[in-house]
């Protein structure tokens, strides 16, 4: 199992809106997002696109909008999000949870690397959802400030609507 590009940007995007609403930068515009994370805008936007989609974020248009957390962050797993945008977790499909197939194996019971497999899926699971945005923004905040960086809506300089 690896995070794609898609997923590792998704959650970066998540980590930003939230890191900027617990700094009192409630909406962050997309272009902030690709200043800030040097993301390429176009793929942002669709990564964006499926956040919203999922009810995770939600946009405010206008001058002053941009986007910001539709769920509060104690409740948005990193699992979910790497399920969301990659899909399963599992590292061979006959230990998927979600979109399980038979492999090619003669006895799933008795297979040796389905059982490894299994085991690298759930605590891959384990560790995904045990850690939730709001940990990951907090983790980010305590490091931003021991090194003594701020996180300021005016960094990243003129910005266009979502």
């Amino acid at each position: 199992m690896k995070v794609s590009k898609r997923g590792e940007y998704a959650l970066r995007a998540l980590i930003d809106l939230g890191i900027a609403a617990e700094s009192g930068f409630p909406l962050l515009r997309a272009q902030e997002i690709v200043a800030r994370e040097n993301l390429p805008k176009g793929f942002l936007d669709q990564i964006l696109m499926q956040l919203r989609k999922a009810g995770l974020i939600a946009t405010k248009r206008g001058k002053k909008g941009g986007y910001y957390l539709a769920k509060p962050m104690d409740s948005i797993s990193l699992g979910q999000v790497v399920r969301l945008i990659d899909g399963p977790l599992a590292p061979i499909r006959c230990v998927s949870q979600s979109k399980y197939e038979k492999c090619s194996c003669p006895d799933e019971a008795t297979c040796g690397l389905r059982m490894v497999m299994l085991d690298v899926r759930n605590s891959i699971a384990d560790v995904l959802d045990r850690h939730t945005l709001a940990d990951t923004v907090r983790t980010s905040i305590a490091k931003m400030k021991a090194s003594g960086k701020s996180f300021r809506a005016e960094e990243t300089g003129p910005v266009s609507s979502p």
